[in-house]
Order: C-alpha cells, then structure tokens, then sequence
C-alpha cells in the first residue's frame, strides 16, 4: 500500500505542474505577457530581484544558520525556482494587478529554466548533475505546456475557454493529492527537521525575498507589491522534480518545509496589500499599462484565478 501511495505521489506532481501551466497558458495571450514587460527597468529589477538577489539571500542564510547540507541544498534550490503557479491565487487575494502578475509569472517561469541549471551546481556544490539533466523536465513540464497552451490561446479562443477550467480543476486536485500525500509519506521526516533550524530560515528567506521584491518593484504600491509576491512565491513545482534528480529524501523534505513555512508570511502579505488597495486610490495610467489596457480588458477574467 505504501509503493502505491509513493507512487501517485510521484504522478500527481508533474500533473500538478503541467496541468497548471497549461491552465495559465489558455488565459495569456502574447500582448498581455508583452505589454507590462516593455519597461526594461521592470525587467532587470525582476531578474535581479528572483535569480540574484534570491539565492545570495538563500546562500547567506545557510551560512548563518547551521543547516545539514542537504537542507542547505533545499533552500537554495528554491531560492533558483521563480514563478510559482499559485501567483495568480495570491494575486486574487491581494488585489493585484493581474495583467502585470502574468506577465511576471511568464517571465520568470522562462528564467527558472534557463538560469537554474547552471546556477545549482555552482550554488550548491554537492549537487553534481549535468545542466541539461536539470533543465530537461523544466523544459518538459513547465516551458513546452506553457508555450503550447499561448499557442491554442491565440488559434483557438473556443478550445482555450473550453479546456481552461478543466485543467484548473485537474491542477487544483492534484495539488491537494500531492500535497497531502507528499506530507503524510514524509511526516516524520518534517518534524525531525523541528529544532535544527531549517523552518525558521525558511521563514526569514521568504520575507527578506518579498521585501526585496517590494523594494524594487517600481514607484507604484499595486507595482511594488505585485513584485514582493512574484518573488517571495517559489516554485516548489519547479524544484521537486530536480531534486528527484539528487536522490536525497532531505532535500525533498526542505523543499516542503520551506514551501509550508513560507505560506504564512505570503498570505499576511497579500492580506495587507489588499488592505492597502481597498484604501487606496488608483493612481493614474503609466504608457506601459495604457498599452496593455485593450488586451487587459479581455484577458483578466482569463488569468483570474
């Protein structure tokens, strides 16, 4: 019994991950991830912010914490996977801008494939694999999906519309499967990790992340924390199957450790935001979002999760 419950554990994540990237996928088009990304300065911040500044934060953090190596090498892991699938739900709860939320998602879901194959090996010493073994199930499961459903998106609205909340239903009910599963199989293992230092590390790497995000995310609040969130958000979905690839149990534990320890502190996060767009007003339109406000209007309710 327990092989089979391993087993779909197994299963459940990449569905998880292709799934919700197909879903993300049928809600784009290419003028919504382009418009807010014409800012070069939006750009650069972003990058430096989630494949900088991220992984010397996380680096730093396992020098000054007295993490085992295989935790050490959890947290790094993460700290190189950017765009977390869930964005647009925190999103939601923040009242971001959903238009610029995308975009980012897009942007640095293409970042995570390209920089983490080679920035591992060099961040973490004891991981040996190749960059093409790393990188080749984030090219299959989150690239190609993601490229292919922009492509069914902008040929065929109709199927677009028709698959979308199907995937999103597959994509919701494979992450509670996962997520249960890879917690219940792992339980004992987690809370060994209670007292060696791993989750409160977790949690000051996912606010000192979001607060960089912030910092750097432009002169508007709904930029800035729109920014915090894309960054702090991880993507564990990214990182399980590379760290399938190392073979250590521990550093799949980290990876959910640090995933559940940081949750808390997105969700205060988005909470506050919202807290501050209800009572804000909305400032004037910048050139990047009159730009995009023809295709916003009709892409919206498509990102909206």
């Amino acid at each position: 019994m327990n092989e089979i419950l391993q087993t779909v554990a197994r299963l459940s994540v990449p569905t998880f991950i292709v799934s919700s990237m197909l879903a993300m996928g049928l809600g784009l088009s290419a003028q919504v991830v382009v418009a807010p990304l014409r800012s070069p300065r939006r750009v650069a911040a972003a990058l430096f912010v989630n494949f900088v500044l991220s992984p010397a934060i996380a680096y730093g953090l396992t020098r000054l914490f007295p993490l085992e190596p295989a935790h050490a090498t959890g947290l790094i892991l993460l700290s190189l996977a950017a765009g977390a699938p869930f964005l647009p739900n925190l999103a939601e709860i923040a009242r971001s801008d959903f238009v610029l939320i995308a975009a980012l998602l897009v942007l640095l879901t293409a970042g995570t494939i390209l920089f983490m194959p080679f920035a591992l090996p060099l961040l973490a010493p004891g991981f040996s694999a190749g960059p093409w073994t790393v990188a080749r199930p984030l090219v299959l499961m989150i690239g190609l999906p993601l490229v292919a459903a922009m492509i069914v998106t902008a040929r065929a609205p109709r199927v677009a519309a028709t698959c979308k909340p199907i995937l999103k239903a597959i994509s919701s009910l494979s992450l509670l499967l996962a997520l249960v599963l890879i917690v219940g199989l792992n339980l004992s293992a987690m809370w060994g990790v209670v007292g060696s230092g791993a989750i409160f590390a977790s949690l000051v790497f996912t606010a000192l992340v979001f607060v960089a995000g912030y910092a750097l995310g432009g002169p508007q609040p709904g930029d800035k924390g729109a920014a915090g969130l894309a960054a702090a958000a991880r993507n564990v979905g990214a990182a399980l199957p590379v760290a399938t690839i190392q073979g250590d149990p521990k550093v799949i534990v980290m990876l959910l450790v640090a995933t559940l320890a940081g949750l808390p502190v997105l969700l205060a996060a988005a909470t506050v935001l919202r807290r501050r767009a209800a009572g804000t007003p909305s400032p004037p339109l910048d050139e990047t979002r009159e730009v995009a406000a023809p295709s916003a209007a009709r892409q919206i309710p498509a990102v909206k999760s």
